[in-house]
């Protein structure tokens, strides 16, 4: 496999970014190259540091109306984008010029859309009742959470779990399979 370099874009604390970038630090065939966020005072953005990866902030006019964004990552050669609890729809001008994918704390097409993230969902899961959530991964097109598919992995919901008791479990799946899968997709398209 030829050398990809990707960028992680991301809203939050940035667990899973610190994750990817672990597992992929000594890598040969995968750089990160950069995290991204729209949130200046994100902790993600000292995660990224503490391994010198470059970081950017974004606001949103320069993200949704103009293609800085784009230009940028073009001119530092990223390959690849991932998702990583970054909030915003992703413009069109970015879908058409990189392959994205991103994770949904959820078994989707469940609790997917506008506003299901983080807490919101697992909040869901627990007051429908539900016996099973997971996480999904997918490629993103220009609607939340509609990509195709790549990969779901599920756990099982109690009837005492709390949406914190769920949380901690879809980060767990999220640990686990996150990286492993973005490396997977990055060599089915060399």
């Amino acid at each position: 496999m030829e050398c990809k370099k990707i960028a992680l874009f991301a809203s939050g604390s940035g667990s899973n970014v610190q994750n990817i970038i672990e597992y992929f630090f000594d890598n040969e065939q995968v750089i990160v190259d950069s995290v991204w966020s729209n949130n200046p005072s994100a902790y993600v953005l000292e995660r990224a540091s503490k391994f010198q990866v470059k970081t950017f902030v974004f606001g949103r006019d320069e993200f949704n109306n103009s293609n800085l964004v784009v230009e940028k990552l073009k001119e530092r050669g990223v390959d690849f984008i991932v998702l990583a609890g970054f909030l915003w729809l992703i413009p069109s001008n970015l879908i058409q010029n990189f392959k994205i994918v991103n994770i949904h704390p959820a078994l989707l097409p469940n609790y997917g859309g506008k506003g299901m993230y983080g807490m919101n969902v697992h909040k869901a899961v627990v007051e429908n009742k539900e016996t099973e959530s997971g996480i999904s991964i997918h490629f993103v097109n220009e609607k939340y959470d509609e990509g195709e598919l790549i990969f779901q992995a599920k756990c099982p919901v109690l009837a005492t779990d709390s949406p914190d008791d769920v949380a901690n479990k879809i980060h767990e799946l999220e640990h686990k399979h996150f990286p492993e899968v973005i490396e997977k997709v990055l060599k089915d398209r060399n």
